[in-house]
C-alpha cells in the first residue's frame, strides 16, 4: 500500500532541496524563510536536514558546523538554541523541526537525520505527523533509530547509503530476489544519478523499484532539461535547489 506521504499530490514530485534559498535576499538554505519561500512557490515537499543543539533542540541545518552559513566554526551540537537563533536572525531565521511542522501544516517534510544525537528527537517530533513526513539518512542506523522512536504509525522512509549500495550491486548482478528484499519496508529510493564513476540510476533499477511499489527520487537536479529527461525515464521525484523552476517545467 502506498504511504500517505506519496498520495494526493502531483506526480512527478518536486522536492525543494533545503527549502528555496534566496542568497540575494539573505535567505539561507534550511532557514524558516527558505521553507516559506518554497511553500509560496507551490512546493508541497520540502527536503531538509536535522541536527541537534547543545540544549537538545532538533533544528533544520545541513552542515555539522556553522562555518559555511555564518562564519562561526563551532559545531551545531555545541551551540544552544537561543544563540543559534541570534546567528540566523538575519539569514532567514532558524527553523526548528517542531516549529516547522506546526507552522507549515500542509507541507510534506523529507527529513535527513544528519546526527545520531538527533535521531530520537526527530522520531518523537514527527510521531503526530507521520502521514506527511519521510525520514531518511545516509546512515541506516540513524534512520532506523528515528523510526523506532516514532512509536505509532511510521513515516515514509528511504534507505541509507549502505542499503542503496547493496541494491545497486544486486541490480547489476541480476539478483532480483535480493533487490526485492532490500526494497521491502521502504517507500522511496532517493539517490543521485551516479556516485563518482558508478552509475546508480539505471532503467532496471527504476523498473524493479516500481515493481516493489517504491518510488525513485533523484538528487540534486537543477538543469530543467535534465529534469525532463529523468521524468521521461520513469523517475518519480526531482530533488532540486530551484523548486520554483522545477514546478514550472514539470507541470507545464
Amino acid at each position: 500500500m502506498t504511504h500517505p506521504y506519496l498520495t494526493g499530490t502531483a506526480h512527478p514530485r518536486v522536492l525543494a532541496h533545503r527549502g528555496l534559498a534566496r542568497p540575494d535576499e539573505h535567505i539561507s538554505e534550511n532557514s524558516f524563510a527558505a521553507i516559506a519561500t518554497a511553500h509560496a512557490a507551490g512546493a508541497v515537499y520540502v527536503e531538509s536536514d536535522c541536527h541537534v543543539t547543545a540544549d537538545g533542540e532538533v533544528v533544520l541545518f545541513h552542515d555539522d558546523t556553522l562555518e559555511r552559513i555564518t562564519g562561526d566554526r563551532r559545531p551545531i551540537a555545541e551551540v544552544p538554541l537561543r544563540e543559534l537563533e541570534q546567528l540566523m536572525a538575519d539569514r532567514g531565521g532558524l527553523a526548528t523541526l517542531a516549529q516547522s511542522l506546526e507552522a507549515f501544516p500542509t507541507t510534506r517534510f523529507n527529513l535527513d537525520v544528519k546526527a545520531a544525537a538527533a535521531a530520537e528527537g526527530v522520531g518523537r517530533l514527527v510521531a503526530e505527523h507521520a502521514a506527511r513526513v519521510l525520514v531518511t539518512s545516509f546512515s541506516d542506523e540513524r534512520r532506523l533509530a528515528a523510526l523506532a522512536a516514532v512509536g505509532g504509525d511510521r513515516p515514509a522512509t528511504s534507505p541509507g547509503s549502505r542499503t542503496i549500495a547493496r541494491l545497486v550491486g544486486a541490480v547489476r548482478l541480476l539478483m532480483r530476489g535480493t533487490a526485492m528484499r532490500l526494497l521491502r519496508d521502504v517507500d522511496a529510493l532517493q539517490i543521485p544519478e551516479r556516485q563518482s564513476v558508478l552509475r546508480v540510476l539505471t532503467p532496471r533499477l527504476i523498473d524493479w523499484a516500481h515493481d516493489a511499489g517504491v518510488e525513485v527520487h533523484v538528487w540534486t537536479v537543477n538543469d530543467p532539461e535534465r529534469m525532463r529527461l529523468l521524468v521521461a525515464q520513469g523517475v518519480d521525484g526531482i530533488v532540486t535547489d530551484h523548486a520554483d523552476i522545477a514546478l514550472e517545467v514539470l507541470t507545464r
